[in-house]
C-alpha cells in the first residue's frame, strides 16, 4: 500500500537515542490522509477446617508453603518508593483503598484547572466523592444498572454505601438515589461488595458482604421492593440477615464478596466466596442453597492456590470455546470453559485462569497449573482492581466492569472533591485462536461517541525517531493502530527481557508505539508500546507495556511501568486500541489479549496542549504504522431527571 504521508526522515522524524529526559520536539507532523466525519450521538436514551486442609493438600501441585510470605511482584512492575504509612481501609479489614501518602515529598502546587482536567469525560464516576468496587451489575426492563461502593460524605474511603446509576447503553448514565446504606447491625460498618442473581421466575436477589458492629464480615440478602419498577429504586434487606457467617477456621475479617449464583445439575444454586487459609493460601469457598436464605457450606473449596494470600472479589463464569456470544452464569456442557478470577489483597492485582469445572464435585481445575489464579494471567496489567462480570441477557454477552483508583494523594483527592472511576465496560470472550487467553474489548456502544476521524497510512517511523501526529485535540481519543516491523540487522544481542525500565530502555526490536497525553516539548508523555524480544529458538516473544514514569512532572504521584506478555500469532501484525480520556488511558493489545489501564496526572500536557506522537526507540527495526483516530465526544452523565419524561 502506498503511504500517504511524507517519509523524509529529515522532515518528519526527530532522531535521538534513547528517548531523552527532556527532549525538544523536532520535525513536521505526519499529515492527515483523509478526514472522516463521525456522528454525535446523544442520549437515546472445623470439620470444615480438617476437610479444607485435606482438600488443599490434594489440590495443590506443590507442598503447602509454611512461611507467611507475600508473593513477589510481577517482573514488569517498577514501583515507586512510598513511606510506610498504612493505606486507608487496611485497619478496617479490607484491601487498601488509598496510596500511602508520599510523606517524604513536598506536595505539588496543583491548580484548579489541573484538577478539573483530570476528571474523565466518558468513563463512569459519581458526581463527587469516593467510589470503589462495582456491585451487582444487571440488566432489567430496558435499563443497565450499576451499583458501586460509595462514600456520600467524602472523597476518601469510608461510610461505604451502595451508589446506583442506570443507563440505556452502558455509556450515558443517570445517577439515582442511594440503593443501600449501613443502617443495621450486620452492615453498620459498611455495605460492601456483592453480586446480583436473576432467577428464572424474574426475581432478583442481591448478596453482599456487610461489616458488622464488631467488624466481622458476613453475607447478607437484599431484593427489590418492586420488581415492576424498571429503575429498581427501593431495596429491602432480608429480616433474617446475615444469611452466611464465617465458618470455623476462617478469620472473621477475611470472608467477603459473594459471587453471582449458578444453578447446578442437582437443582440447587451455588455461590463462591473469597477467603484465605494459613495466611498465604488463597481459597474460594462454595455454598449451596435452594431459597437464598438458607446455605450449606460444601466440603473443601472450589479452588486454592498456595502463596497468593487473601482472595477477594472472586468471579466465576463460563465462556464458549467456539462462539461469539456470552453465556449465562449457569451454562454448562461440552464446548465450555470456566473462568476463575480473584482480586489478590496482597498485591492489589486481578488474576484469572481458564479451566474445567466439575459440577458434581464442585471443583475447578486450571488448564495450565503454571498459569493458575494469582500466579499467571492478569485481567488487566495496569491500575485495575475488584472487577466483576455479569451476563447481559438483552444482547447475549458477558460484560466486565473494573475499578480504577487514583494514584495521587488523598490530599489532592480531597481538594478536587472526587476519587476513582470505572473502566469502559468490556465484552469478554474466549480467545479460540490461542486457547490460552480471554479477549476483552470495549463495548460496541462506546463507538457512538466517535466524532471526526483521521487516518494515517503506513507512516514510516525509523529506529530512534518520533513522528508527531496532527490530529488537533488529543485529550479524548479512540485510537486503532497497527504496526509492521522491518528488520535492519540479523544479529541481536542484549535484549531486554520484559517491559524493562520503560520506553527509554532500548532493545533491537523495541519499544515502538504511541505517546499519549504528551506536550510539544515531550516534557510529559505516556508511551504505550510493544517490545518484541528474541528467544533462544529464534522466535519473538512480545510484551505490551505502558510507561507512566514521565507522565507528570508532579512528584506526589505514583508512576509505574506496567505490562505483560501478549501472544502475537504468525498471521498477525502488532495492533493496539487505546482509549484516552483525560487522566485514564485504557490500552488493548491484539484484540484484547492483554490490557493495561493507566492513571496519569500531567501538569502541562492538558487541555489544548495535549498531543499524540508515534515513536520507535528500537535499535534494529524500522516500523510502519497505520492508524485511525477518532476524537471522542463526552458522555451524558447526570442525575436522573425524574421531572422529565424519558
Amino acid at each position: 500500500m502506498e503511504a500517504s504521508t511524507s517519509h523524509d526522515p529529515e522532515r518528519n522524524s526527530a532522531f535521538y537515542a534513547p528517548l531523552p529526559e527532556h527532549p525538544s520536539s523536532g520535525g513536521a507532523p505526519a499529515t492527515r490522509s483523509r478526514p472522516l466525519k463521525g456522528f454525535v450521538v446523544i442520549l437515546a436514551s472445623v470439620v470444615f477446617l480438617l476437610s479444607l486442609v485435606a482438600l488443599i493438600i490434594n489440590q495443590s501441585q506443590e507442598p503447602l508453603p509454611m512461611p507467611n510470605r507475600v508473593p513477589s511482584a510481577s517482573p514488569t512492575s517498577k514501583p515507586a518508593s512510598f513511606s510506610e504509612a498504612e493505606p486507608r481501609g487496611v485497619a478496617e479489614g479490607v484491601s487498601a483503598k488509598s496510596n500511602p501518602s508520599l510523606l517524604n515529598e513536598a506536595s505539588f502546587n496543583w491548580t484548579n484547572a489541573m484538577f478539573s482536567w483530570q476528571r474523565s469525560a466518558y468513563h463512569f464516576q459519581p458526581q463527587k466523592n469516593w467510589m470503589n468496587d462495582p456491585d451487582g451489575p444487571l440488566y432489567h426492563k430496558g435499563w443497565y444498572h450499576l451499583f458501586y461502593q460509595y462514600n456520600p460524605d467524602s472523597a476518601i474511603w469510608g461510610n461505604i454505601t451502595w451508589g446506583h446509576a442506570v443507563s440505556r447503553d452502558l455509556i450515558h448514565w443517570l445517577y439515582l438515589p442511594l440503593a443501600m446504606v449501613p443502617d443495621c447491625w450486620y452492615d453498620i460498618n459498611g455495605v460492601w461488595t456483592g453480586s446480583a442473581t436473576l432467577l428464572p421466575d424474574g426475581q432478583i436477589v442481591m448478596l453482599y458482604t456487610g461489616s458488622t458492629n464488631e467488624s466481622a464480615q458476613v453475607q447478607n440478602l437484599a431484593y427489590p421492593a418492586n420488581l415492576s419498577d424498571p429503575l429498581l429504586l427501593d431495596w429491602l434487606k432480608y429480616p433474617g440477615n446475615p444469611v452466611i457467617v464465617p465458618p470455623a477456621g476462617i478469620e472473621t475479617d477475611e470472608f467477603r464478596d459473594p459471587t453471582t449464583a449458578w444453578l447446578g445439575p442437582d437443582g440447587t444454586w451455588r455461590i463462591t466466596i473469597g477467603s484465605r487459609f494459613n495466611e498465604t493460601i488463597g481459597i474460594s469457598l462454595v455454598y449451596q442453597t435452594t431459597n437464598f436464605t438458607d446455605y450449606e457450606l460444601l466440603d473443601g473449596v472450589l479452588h486454592a492456590v498456595p502463596g497468593t494470600g487473601m482472595w477477594e472479589c472472586v468471579d466465576f463464569y463460563p465462556v464458549a470455546i467456539n462462539g461469539s456470544v456470552g453465556l449465562d452464569t449457569s451454562a454448562f456442557g461440552p464446548g465450555i470453559k470456566h473462568v476463575l478470577k480473584a482480586s489478590l489483597d496482597d498485591t492489589k492485582v486481578d488474576h484469572y485462569a481458564l479451566g474445567t469445572y466439575d459440577p458434581v464435585t464442585d471443583k475447578w481445575t486450571p488448564d495450565n497449573p503454571e498459569e493458575d489464579v494469582g500466579i499467571g494471567l492478569k485481567v488487566d496489567y495496569g491500575r485495575y482492581y475488584a472487577s466483576k462480570t455479569f451476563f447481559d441477557q438483552d444482547k447475549q454477552r458477558r460484560i466486565l466492569w473494573g475499578w480504577i483508583n487514583e494514584t495521587d494523594t488523598e490530599t489532592a483527592d480531597l481538594k478536587k472533591g472526587w476519587a476513582s472511576l470505572q473502566t469502559i465496560p468490556r465484552s469478554v470472550l474466549y480467545d479460540n485462536k490461542t486457547g490460552t487467553h480471554l479477549l476483552q474489548w470495549p463495548v460496541k456502544e462506546v463507538e457512538s461517541l466517535r466524532l471526526n476521524s483521521t487516518v494515517f497510512e503506513e507512516v514510516l517511523v525509523e529506529a530512534g525517531s518520533i513522528v508527531p501526529l496532527d490530529i488537533g485535540p488529543a485529550t479524548q481519543l479512540d485510537i486503532l493502530a497497527e504496526f509492521e516491523i522491518e528488520s535492519l540487522e540479523s544479529n541481536t544481542t542484549d535484549e531486554v527481557s520484559d517491559c524493562g525500565d520503560g520506553a527509554i530502555d532500548r532493545s533491537t526490536f523495541g519499544p515502538f508505539g504511541i505517546l499519549v497525553i504528551a506536550d510539544d516539548s515531550l516534557s510529559e508523555l505516556t508511551p504505550v508500546f510493544f517490545r518484541p524480544v528474541n528467544t533462544s529458538d529464534g522466535s519473538l516473544k512480545t510484551y505490551f507495556c505502558a510507561d507512566e514514569t514521565r507522565s507528570s512532572k508532579a512528584n506526589d504521584v505514583f508512576k509505574q511501568v506496567y505490562g505483560g506478555k501478549v501472544p502475537v500469532l504468525d498471521d498477525e501484525n502488532y495492533n493496539m486500541r487505546v482509549l484516552v480520556d483525560h487522566s485514564i488511558v485504557e490500552s488493548f493489545a491484539q484484540g484484547g489479549r492483554t490490557v493495561i489501564s493507566s492513571r496519569i496526572y500531567p501538569t502541562e500536557a492538558i487541555y489544548g496542549a495535549a498531543r499524540l506522537f508515534l515513536f520507535n526507540n528500537a535499535t534494529g527495526v524500522n516500523v510502519k504504522a497505520t492508524l485511525k483516530i477518532w476524537e471522542m465526544n463526552s458522555a451524558f452523565i447526570r442525575p436522573f431527571p425524574f421531572e422529565e419524561p424519558l
